[in-house]
């Protein structure tokens, strides 16, 4: 029993790092001499050096940024409740609050994922054939774990 709440810990916690580097880092939309994130576009200058200015103020960036950051919010809520589940419920007793919020976490960042796969092309078309960076990849990775981590929770009964 141990070794598996120790696994479901391990497992939150892994998708508690996908979800804060894939908000925090700036490699969403990479090109050629271009980086652009949800908080700010670089790029190289004629010297080589990166100039990096505040994102637009887009209505759908700024859905996911909200996104992206009630998905950390939502799965941190989700980890405080398990801990206090873990001691306050009764044997038999199933982990539904704290699976709900973390299932909501995996919702807000499959939207907000959705939403800036479907618009990113009319933000950027200055770039020359971007591509996706890796934060945005770790922020499709980090949806299917938070739901399985959540649907996991919802099934996970309380034992002695």
């Amino acid at each position: 029993m141990l070794l598996l709440l120790l696994g479901i810990i391990v497992l939150h916690v892994a998708v508690l790092v996908l979800l804060f580097v894939s908000t925090i880092v700036s490699s969403w939309l990479v090109g050629n001499g271009y980086s652009a994130d949800l908080w700010q576009n670089c790029s190289t200058t004629t010297t080589g050096t990166w100039h990096c200015l505040t994102s637009s103020n887009n209505e759908w960036l700024q859905s996911v940024q909200a996104m992206m950051i009630l998905s950390i919010i939502f799965s941190v809520l989700s980890l405080f409740l398990f801990f206090c589940q873990l001691f306050t419920l009764t044997k038999g007793g199933r982990f539904y609050i704290t699976g709900f919020f973390q299932v909501l976490a995996a919702a807000c960042v499959m939207a907000g994922a959705s939403i800036f796969t479907v618009r990113h092309s009319e933000w950027q078309t200055a770039v020359n054939d971007p591509s996706y960076g890796f934060a945005y990849i770790l922020a499709w990775v980090a949806f299917p774990l938070a739901a399985v981590s959540g649907i996991i929770y919802i099934i996970l009964r309380k034992r002695e």
